[in-house]
């Protein structure tokens, strides 16, 4: 259960994505760096209850235009093994103490759940309320799968982040976030499942636009 503590977290994330965002390949936004607001986003829930999940919306208003990132966030208690390069930075809770800060497509907690919600057998929480879920957020999956649960293998890339099953399945994380046309996310050919969700567009409704499509290897001949 997604349990949202009413308290002050110094920096706060919007602080720390200010100074991480361009250092990464997929960040378009102006040369003094983002101009940041959180419009959207949810979570999902760690079934040993240690690790906070949640899969941020941000818009930067830094550029020519406004730009929409997906930020896969996790909180945990104590520093994750192997995982410096993906740590965005520490921050005090207060109520949980220090908390450390890592982009989640590192975390193996968060993408297991990730690729749960796929399959189904994980539940989207809201983002700022707890306990609820959160409907707003839409998956598919074609067939019964399974999806694997270790994507080892990171990737960023100019639009997204590559994750790597050994078998060869890709969860591809969409970082530059676009609505669909007709308000209906639709993967896209030759995917094999998605995730959708919904952030705040500019002239104040509701956007619907694909965050994550799950790609799986050709059959072996």
């Amino acid at each position: 259960m997604s349990v949202i503590h009413r308290t002050t977290l110094e920096p706060t994330k919007l602080e720390l994505l200010a100074g991480w965002l361009p250092t990464r390949p997929w960040y378009h936004g102006g040369p003094e760096g983002p101009r940041l607001s959180r419009v959207g986003g949810f979570r999902l829930d760690d079934p040993k209850g240690e690790v906070g999940i949640e899969f941020m919306v941000v818009r930067d208003d830094s550029g020519d235009a406004p730009v929409f990132y997906l930020v896969p966030l996790t909180y945990r208690g104590a520093p994750l093994d192997g995982a410096d390069a993906a740590l965005l930075g520490t921050a005090e809770h207060g109520v949980l103490g220090r908390r450390w800060i890592y982009d989640a497509c590192h975390d193996p907690v968060a993408v297991a759940e990730l690729a749960a919600l796929v399959e189904g057998r994980a539940e989207p929480q809201a983002q700022s309320v707890s306990d609820t879920p959160d409907r707003e957020v839409t998956r598919a999956l074609a067939g019964e799968g399974p999806v694997p649960a270790e994507f080892p293998a990171v990737a960023d890339a100019e639009e997204h982040t590559e994750l790597t099953a050994p078998d060869g399945t890709v969860l591809r994380v969409l970082r530059t976030l676009h609505p669909a046309p007709d308000g209906a996310p639709q993967a896209e050919p030759g995917a094999a499942g998605h995730v959708a969700g919904a952030w705040d567009a500019p002239d104040g409704t509701r956007a619907q636009g694909l965050m994550a499509l799950l790609l799986t290897p050709p059959p072996t001949p």
